[in-house]
């Protein structure tokens, strides 16, 4: 007898038996369409056989779950061979991470993503990252935070990151766009009037192929940069020293109250840092300039920074927690008064791939 295609699928994700991931599949593709992602990876002809199905057909329903964001193509041109999506965050980001959604007209699509998050994701991914050994993302400081600093390297300054790229382009973020589905407001931004999950490479030829995002110049990215440093979001980059290629695809501008890294964080009990690397940088308080006005506090996601009465002061002052402070420097973009700086404080081989002879 042959296997649920559902089933089989929602196994391949890390997630057998969930009612929740077979939800979110039903409503991404109909039955049989689940037939042919599960004969996934293969070519047009190879599907065809194993399923019986006409080759024309199973073009056609390959072609619309790539627009779906279900399946990839390994020439975005061709689209002569395919697999599925490789891991629960792939099909995640790439079916939610989308201009052909809109919140209204499929909430209920979203609240099946919430749900699942809820439910059962967001313990597991916190659980998997966990798992891996170090970290797979690193916090980028915001450039407007470092630009005046010595030594700051290629890797870890966000304009030269994009400008040693061929192409760039923009989706809205998946985890803002779910928040916003099942209407729940950001406390940073508004996504629906600048999107902000910015991709690189091949990550940018591909959600131009499938008709998902917007192809961006190097001076709108910095732009959107820029706008995301003012509105208090975090820079994160794969957890490498390399600036293009080698799995680099993806530029977030996270926010505590939104990203799959901070509720994942919380909902498997784990430290944030076992997921994201903190930055070489840490922040620190010019007391002189100081006025306890909060917008730091305000503006942390990583609760690093709180008021005290410095010793002989009559005023209460921001103090930052350097073991808590991930370097990400929107404290020190938001600073009125420019009370907050940065100071670099890991060495260069802290970002892997930087040998001590580098």
């Amino acid at each position: 007898m042959e296997k649920d295609p559902y089933e089989v699928l929602t196994e391949r994700l890390g997630f057998p038996g969930s009612v929740y991931l077979r939800r979110i599949l039903q409503y991404l593709m109909t039955p049989e369409q689940a037939r042919v992602a599960v004969e996934l990876p293969g070519s047009i002809e190879e599907v065809s056989q194993k399923t019986g199905i006409p080759a024309d057909k199973v073009k056609e329903m390959l072609d619309d779950l790539f627009r779906k964001g279900v399946t990839f193509p390994k020439d975005f041109d061709k689209r002569d061979y395919f697999r599925f999506a490789r891991d629960i965050i792939q099909l995640h980001d790439a079916t939610l991470a989308t201009k052909q959604l809109d919140p209204e007209k499929d909430k209920e699509y979203f609240k099946l993503w919430h749900e699942f998050g809820v439910h059962e994701s967001y313990k597991k991914l916190g659980e998997i990252f966990s798992s891996l050994g170090k970290p797979f993302f690193r916090v980028v400081p915001a450039y407007n935070a470092i630009k005046d600093l010595p030594d700051v390297l290629p890797c870890e300054n966000i304009r030269e990151l994009f400008k040693a790229q061929d192409f760039i382009a923009v989706v809205p973020c998946s985890c803002r766009m779910v928040k916003i589905g099942v209407g729940e407001k950001c406390d940073h931004t508004e996504e629906l009037k600048q999107w902000h999950c910015i991709q690189v490479g091949r990550g940018a030829e591909y959600v131009i192929k499938r008709g998902s995002g917007v192809k961006l110049s190097l001076e709108e990215a910095i732009r959107i940069l820029d706008e995301a440093e003012k509105d208090g979001l975090i820079h994160t980059w794969p957890n490498t020293a390399a600036i293009k290629g080698a799995g680099v695809y993806t530029m977030c501008n996270c926010c505590g109250d939104c990203c799959e890294f901070f509720l994942s964080s919380r909902a498997a009990k784990i430290p944030l840092n076992v997921m994201v690397e903190k930055s070489r940088y840490v922040a620190y308080t010019d007391l002189e300039k100081c006025t306890g006005c909060q917008t730091c506090i305000e503006r942390c996601s990583f609760d690093a920074i709180e008021l005290v009465k410095p010793e002989g002061s009559k005023k209460y002052k921001a103090s930052v927690n350097a073991e808590k402070c991930f370097g990400c420097g929107v404290c020190v973009v938001g600073c009125p008064q420019g009370a907050i700086k940065m100071k670099a404080v890991r060495p260069p081989e802290h970002i892997p791939g930087i040998s001590q002879k580098t």
